[in-house]
């Protein structure tokens, strides 16, 4: 997969497109998105309670989790969908695992969330 982006063989592509380009970044930045993350949970006015916090959310809610990533896992949006009020879930059938949907990787994963987005907010 990594031949489609230009690269001759899996090490170039993680040096090249992983290594150098969080190299690329200030450590502060990296840093302060590690610390949101672990800040964010929208449980906390609910006593820890995430099946409460995702039921109070009104908003009609697009999960589209990548089938292959090991971060954002597929089963961990399914068990959310059942606590919101207005949600759907499709799931992107992409080898390129937590970056599925980069219209810059994959034109495939591109036309999958076009197609599942018009699909969704023409509801």
């Amino acid at each position: 997969m990594f031949e489609t982006l230009g690269f001759a063989d899996l090490d170039t592509f993680l040096q090249v497109d992983w290594v150098d380009r969080f190299a690329e970044g200030r450590a502060a930045d990296q840093y302060a998105q590690a610390l949101t993350w672990l800040a964010a949970d929208i449980s906390t006015p609910y006593d820890s309670d995430l099946d409460a916090a995702l039921a109070a959310i009104t908003a009609r809610v697009l999960l589209m989790p990548s089938a292959t990533d090991l971060y954002f896992r597929t089963a961990d949006n399914e068990l959310e969908l059942a606590a919101l009020r207005k949600a759907e879930l499709a799931e992107i059938p992409s080898v390129w695992g937590h970056r599925a949907g980069s219209p810059r990787d994959s034109p495939d994963d591109l036309a999958f969330l076009r197609r599942h987005v018009r699909g969704w907010l023409a509801d």
